[in-house]
C-alpha cells in the first residue's frame, strides 16, 4: 500500500522498519522538527527522522501538521496513514483523505489509558498489564475502534523504558497484520467498551520521592518515570537521581534511611523497604548502588 508515517521517537522506529521491510511504499514520513538535546543543546533529528533519512525516505518536519503540510501530503495520495507515538493531531481534511483513513498503534488496553503516557501511567498505577491496540484514528483523543486491542503483562521490575521498547518490538506484527486485512478488505474495528482512564504526560514532579510512601507505591511511581522525567529524591542538599529499585523485605528502617545489608543498600519507606540497585548522585554518572555507599564517609545515611 501507499502509506503516510507520522511518528517522532524510538518507539515509533520499529513499525517504520517493519513497513518498509513487508514492501509498502512510503510516501511519506511526517515527523516533528529537530529539537535541542544534550548537555550543550544541540539541534538533534528525532529518531524517526534519522532512520527515514538512512532508509532514504522522503520526510516532512512538523510539530503541527498545518493547512500546508496537510495538503503537501495529500497531494501525494496515500491509501492509509499509520501513525505511532508522532506527538501531535491529525485534523480533517488529512484525517479522511487517505483512501482507508489513519491506524494508530497505541500502547494500552483501550479503553484503558487513553493519551500521551499510557505504559508510564499503568506502571505507576501499580497495574499487572499494559496492552497493545492498533485503532482507527479519529477526532477523539484515542478513541477509534480497535482492530487489535490486547492485553500484554508488565514485568516485576520493569521500567517504563524496557517496557515501552518491548510493546514498540512487539506492536510491528499487530500493524502489519492490520494493514493486510484492510488492503484485502478483511479488516474488522470492534467499538471500544469499558471505562476510560486519562494517561496524562509526565512531568518532573512526577518523578519526586517522598519516602514517607509505601514501598509498593514509590516501586511502581520510580519504575514509571524512569527513564524520564526520572525519580529523584535529595541527599545532602542535592539532587539525587534514582534509576532502579526492587522490593525489599526490610521493616525496621525509617523513612529515607539508608542501610547495608548483606551487599544490597536498602532504604525505608513509609511502609517497608527498597532496594536500591543504580543511583546518580549530583555532578557523577549512574553507579552501582552499593558502590555509591561504600564511597560515602557519613556513619548515617538519610535521603530527602
Amino acid at each position: 500500500m501507499r502509506i503516510a508515517f507520522a511518528g517522532t521517537p524510538d518507539a515509533a522506529v520499529p513499525t517504520l522498519d517493519g513497513l518498509v521491510a513487508a514492501g509498502h511504499e512510503i510516501v511519506a514520513v511526517i515527523t516533528r522538527e529537530d529539537a535541542p538535546t544534550g548537555r550543550k543543546r544541540r539541534l538533534t533529528p528525532s529518531p524517526v527522522a534519522a532512520r527515514a533519512a538512512a532508509l532514504e525516505l522522503p520526510i516532512i518536519k512538523a510539530n503541527r501538521i498545518d493547512a500546508e503540510a496537510s495538503a503537501q501530503i495529500l497531494a501525494l495520495e496515500p491509501e492509509l496513514g499509520v501513525v505511532v507515538a508522532y506527538g501531535g493531531l491529525i485534523r480533517e481534511p488529512l484525517l479522511t483523505g487517505p483512501t482507508h483513513g489513519w491506524i494508530n498503534l497505541h500502547f494500552s488496553q483501550l479503553p484503558k489509558w487513553r493519551g500521551a503516557a499510557p505504559v508510564q501511567r499503568a506502571i505507576m498505577s501499580g497495574e499487572p498489564d499494559s496492552g497493545i491496540a492498533v485503532f482507527q484514528l479519529e477526532a477523539g483523543l484515542d478513541t477509534g475502534p480497535t482492530f487489535v486491542n490486547r492485553a500484554v503483562a508488565i514485568e516485576a521490575d520493569e521500567t517504563a523504558g524496557e517496557l515501552l521498547a518491548r510493546l514498540a518490538e512487539a506492536g510491528v506484527k499487530d500493524v502489519l497484520n492490520t494493514v493486510t486485512a484492510i488492503a484485502d478488505g478483511s479488516a474488522t474495528a470492534t467499538p471500544q467498551t469499558g471505562e476510560p482512564t486519562h494517561a496524562a504526560k509526565l512531568e518532573t514532579a512526577d518523578g519526586k520521592i517522598s519516602w514517607q510512601d509505601t514501598a509498593a507505591a514509590l516501586h511502581a511511581q520510580i519504575r514509571g518515570v524512569t527513564p524520564d522525567p526520572g525519580a529523584a529524591t535529595t541527599w545532602n542538599g542535592e539532587r539525587f537521581k534514582i534509576h532502579r529499585v526492587t522490593l525489599a523485605e526490610a521493616n525496621d528502617l525509617a523513612p529515607g534511611e539508608v542501610a547495608l545489608r548483606e551487599r544490597a543498600v536498602l532504604v525505608g519507606c513509609g511502609s517497608g523497604s527498597l532496594q536500591l540497585i543504580e543511583v546518580q548522585p549530583a555532578g557523577k554518572r549512574a553507579m552501582a548502588a552499593v558502590d555509591w555507599l561504600r564511597g560515602v564517609q557519613d556513619e548515617k545515611v538519610t535521603l530527602g
